[in-house]
């Protein structure tokens, strides 16, 4: 018995068995390396930290951006948050840069005779060595910088100088833009027609290279066609702005068209943030229904925005916002220009309207209305009368407000491209609000109250090093008032960047234009987006708090919401 006993132990090693047993523990080892494996990769994802901070997991939307049915807004000028603000920070087109190594500095053999007839000559910007030297040249210079893109050289304003554009993003940069400089550059020959950059010009020097159409692809470097898909839907600082008003190609065109357009409401002479939360409502009304907004582009700036103190009609919304991005991004139609083609039209071909006056109608009881206007008419009692109303209730799960397509005035960010680029991009932040504003612990409840010079320097001494560039953002007219701070640190505000929007500048020739003609004001909200945009550039960004001093270096969108 014992020996059948010991063989009924050995059986499984029999040699009938032995190919089931293989099978077995080939399975169970397949399966122990998979589970390692999955291991590994999730230790790998979680602890893996890219160099650039773009593609870091970009922070939550701020309350500002969440709607709910008792919305309500604050009177104060803080500077409203946009799409861009919130765009997703995985890009991979930032994938690769150009290294100084990526330029090919080779230098042709050139022979006496042949040099001794160049010298004189003027410079050729189109030559290849030309430009492989003021590639070179600028990466050099500008080292906080990545370049991602340069444009071929073009001819300066004389014989010795070239003017060149590039594309690029400051290395510590955290938001999700790119920014366009062209600067004028001073080369020469030497007698063994060597070349040389002697001087590279300021920011924005170099206009002829300026002129570039956004569909032309030739003459840039360093850029795939995929990554070229993935660039155009990022805001670009310093691109040439075309934000002239859309037009209807044809009669039948706008005849086939279905539109919406709000009318009236206690929205007007608001806050910034009332008018965009009104404003993105109607939006989200008229991409759930499939339909062009019809929209005022003439704005009501608030007093709170204002040097007289009043509100001021008048006012554009391509003052403040990109115009150009928001008609290549959706359906929309200027006022003026729709009821021209309504006016000319709507009889001959028979056009129908829908007149909404009550609230309780929402947009999906709209949603199978075929008349080609849609009109919600608002009346004059606050707050029902307000257009936000609409997207509250049952219709705030089911309209989106679609903030991706709002995002600031390029021409804005351009001046804030221009003193960031004065300062080399290499300047830390500081935050200072003074007076009453920051008294008010509604707006600003964790702000200290002490902003005296000496408690400044007392909060910087070991966040900030000796003699760095420091940009205030502030509230403060009296800038003086900060001149002890000058003894440690190269302190710079904004006034002292007027020539970015006095009368010689872009900005001003820009706007004028935009204006018909007349000089646009450089106001209050205009003045508070710059600042704060500024100082959200800064390599650490300072802000004063009575628990203790918040350091935003790691996190651009954690301070924004109590900047200037």
């Amino acid at each position: 018995m014992l020996g059948r006993y010991s063989l009924s132990r050995t059986g499984s090693f029999r040699p009938e068995n032995l190919g089931q047993n293989a099978l077995a523990m080939i399975g169970n080892l397949c399966f122990t390396i998979f589970v390692i494996g999955v291991l590994i990769f999730t230790i790998i994802a979680a602890t893996y930290e890219p160099e650039d901070p773009l593609f870091h997991p970009s922070t939550k939307i701020t309350t500002f951006l969440t709607s709910n049915s008792n919305a309500t807004f604050k009177s104060d000028n803080t500077v409203v948050k946009t799409g861009e603000d919130f765009m997703a920070s995985n890009q991979t087109a930032f994938a690769t840069f150009i290294n100084i190594t990526d330029v090919d500095t080779g230098t042709p053999v050139t022979t006496n005779f042949e040099c001794e007839s160049e010298v004189d000559k003027p410079i050729d910007c189109t030559d290849p060595e030309v430009f492989h030297l003021m590639m070179k040249v600028a990466i050099e210079q500008f080292k906080d910088i990545h370049f991602y893109r340069f444009g071929k050289p073009v001819r300066g304003s004389n014989d010795s100088s070239c003017h060149m554009a590039w594309r690029f993003r400051p290395k510590e940069g955290k938001t999700a833009t790119f920014y366009k400089d062209y600067r004028s550059f001073v080369i020469s020959r030497s007698d063994n027609c060597t070349l040389s950059v002697v001087r590279i010009g300021d920011y924005h020097s170099g206009g002829n290279a300026r002129k570039r159409k956004k569909t032309q692809k030739a003459g840039f470097e360093k850029i795939s066609a995929t990554q070229e898909q993935q660039v155009i839907a990022l805001p670009v600082v310093g691109e040439t702005v075309n934000d002239t008003l859309p037009v209807v190609e044809s009669e039948g065109s706008f005849s086939h068209g279905r539109y919406l357009i709000y009318s009236g409401g206690g929205d007007r002479c608001k806050s910034m943030n009332h008018y965009l939360w009104s404003f993105m409502c109607a939006l989200g009304e008229a991409q759930y229904l499939n339909r062009t907004l019809v929209m005022d582009l003439s704005i009501c700036l608030s007093s709170i925005y204002t040097s007289s103190k009043q509100d001021e009609e008048g006012k554009d919304f391509r003052f403040y916002f990109d115009f150009e991005h928001l008609k290549e991004s959706a359906s929309i139609l200027d006022q003026g220009q729709f009821w021209s083609d309504w006016n000319k039209w709507y009889q001959k071909d028979g056009l129908r309207f829908h007149l909404v006056e009550d609230l309780k109608i929402t947009p999906m009881m709209l949603a199978g209305v075929k008349d080609t206007l849609i009109m919600r008419k608002f009346g004059s009692v606050e707050p029902d009368n307000y257009w936000y109303r609409v997207c509250e209730g049952e219709t705030e799960s089911v309209v989106q407000r679609p903030w991706h397509l709002i995002w600031k005035s390029r021409r804005l960010m351009d001046i804030v491209s221009g003193i960031a680029s004065r300062l080399n991009w290499d300047f830390d932040s500081v935050h200072v609000v003074r007076g009453e504003k920051a008294k008010n612990k509604e707006l600003w409840p964790n702000l200290e109250a002490d902003t005296s010079p000496e408690a400044l320097l007392s909060t910087l001494e070991d966040k900030i090093e000796d003699g760095r560039n420091v940009y205030i953002a502030t509230n403060e007219p009296d800038t003086s008032f900060l001149d002890p701070l000058k003894d440690k640190y190269s302190t710079h505000f904004l006034n002292e960047y007027k020539d970015l929007w006095d009368e010689n500048s872009e900005w001003y020739s820009e706007t004028t234009k935009l204006n018909n003609g007349v000089p646009v004001e450089f106001d209050g909200y205009m003045r508070v987006s710059v600042d704060t945009e500024v100082f959200l550039r800064g390599k650490k960004q300072i802000e004063t708090f009575n628990d203790l001093t918040r350091d935003c270096k790691d996190g651009v969108n954690t301070c924004s919401t109590s900047s200037s």
